[in-house]
């Protein structure tokens, strides 16, 4: 379903390097599949896909129905992997204008006072839901956010606002666990040995997505077969592993910064749950590749300079969708004043399929290592099984760095100095 072209690689890295990695990568998969490995209390999510309970996959449906049923919009409350990962499938799967028939919206990713006092503004006069997620339901940002769009929330509806609201959270302890049995609000578990960045195929992305009209057990399918078929510690039959270990060979060869191109704009939000799950896992210790990205050809029109003939710091990672799913056929014109005619027999798909060739050709030549994902299409299927791809590679890569893929020790720092700076009990200097 995700297969890795590595034609583009030839010059850039050699078979015996491969060779010499491929050792650790037999190491670290036993000891991630044996839960022995660094971070080990939040492997939870290697055989998530094929083992989720259905019986609560199935209530969750049903709650989605609910408040697909009585709300315009949902807002989900959150930041960073209780985010993301929704934002991702749901702008990558869903309809490039408009909005599903319950839309999403955000809050608690920041704290832009402008910002929610626009979504205020926006949703009155609208029929709306909440869904909060956070483990604790002390993390600043999103707890803010919940303070504020709560009470809008019971002055708009009153009591009947309890039904409005769901909560993601843990199943026993916390502020929010505590708030949500006092208020009876309906809830969900995050697994306690799920992080955040790899909790978008639990109740964290599927209940959201639910509700947006994705299709989640297709996704699960998806993710599903990519737990079976990435079993192996063989590069030439796990291309999730050789991804891993071409990016630590690049990385060791001076290319520490890996832009991931798509050529699919609806990839946007996607590339941004990829930079958070392969920055956090990976950036400890001094080690780690730093993730960026660009949308192709947009901005071709805009870096397109700098990653031809830019600093030789960075390698790309293309993502190719190889199936055309819309005609999309570029029109017939008799005057042909523009001199496009001579693509009237191919689709946009083809056009931009040729483009992404080009463009690879080009930085290679420009001496910028290009590894390409090849993936079926876009479908919930297929996403699913993107997403879990990128768990197992980030994991395999951290670990063949020698960092703990769970932990985020750096975060903690700007939290202290900012409760310091606010004047939060126990954080004086």
């Amino acid at each position: 379903m995700v297969s890795l072209n590595t034609k583009h690689l030839n010059q850039f890295v050699e078979e015996v390097e491969l060779n010499a990695i491929q050792a650790f990568a037999e190491v670290a998969h036993q000891r991630m599949h044996e839960k022995t490995a660094l971070g080990a209390d939040y492997l939870g999510w290697l055989d998530w896909p094929s083992q989720m309970d259905q019986t609560e996959l199935a209530r969750l449906e049903e709650t989605a129905a609910q408040i697909r049923g009585k709300a315009e919009i949902l807002i989900v409350i959150g930041i960073g992997g209780s985010y993301l990962g929704t934002k991702a499938v749901n702008e990558l799967l869903g309809s490039s204008f408009g909005s599903n028939e319950t839309e999403i919206v955000y809050a608690g990713q920041n704290i832009s006072g402008k910002y929610m006092e626009d979504l205020l503004k926006y949703i009155d006069g609208k029929s709306v839901a909440l869904n909060v997620i956070s483990k604790s339901g002390t993390t600043t940002e999103p707890a803010i956010a919940f303070r504020t769009l709560r009470k809008w929330m019971y002055e708009t509806y009153g009591e009947e606002a309890a039904e409005r609201i769901i909560v993601t959270t843990d199943k026993t302890g916390g502020a929010l666990r505590k708030n949500t049995d006092v208020n009876g609000y309906t809830s969900f578990e995050i697994p306690s040995d799920i992080g955040g960045r790899y909790s978008v195929l639990t109740a964290v992305g599927l209940f959201p997505l639910a509700v947006a009209g994705i299709d989640i057990r297709e996704l699960l399918k998806g993710a599903a077969q990519a737990e079976q078929e990435l079993q192996s510690t063989d590069f030439d039959s796990n291309a999730a592993y050789a991804y891993a270990a071409y990016r630590q060979i690049l990385n060791n060869r001076g290319y520490s910064i890996e832009v991931l191109a798509s050529f699919e704009p609806a990839m946007s939000a996607f590339h941004e749950w990829w930079k958070q799950l392969f920055g956090e896992s990976e950036g400890k210790q001094g080690k780690g590749v730093f993730p960026a990205s660009v949308v192709y050809s947009t901005d071709l029109h805009s870096m397109g300079q700098y990653m031809q003939n830019g600093r030789r710091s960075l390698f790309e990672t293309m993502i190719s969708f190889q199936e055309d799913q819309e005609s999309s056929p570029i029109p017939f014109d008799e005057g042909d004043e523009d001199g496009l005619n001579y693509l009237v027999e191919k689709t946009l798909h083809e056009v931009n399929q040729q483009a992404l060739d080009a463009t690879a050709l080009a930085h290679v030549e420009g001496g910028v290592p290009v590894i390409t994902l090849e993936v079926g299409r876009v479908d919930a299927y297929h996403t699913g099984y993107m997403i879990y791809f990128f768990m197992k590679a980030c994991a395999m890569s951290a670990y063949l760095s020698g960092v703990n893929p769970f932990d985020q020790p750096g975060v903690e720092l700007y939290k202290q100095n900012m409760f310091r700076l606010l004047g939060k009990p126990g954080y004086e200097k």
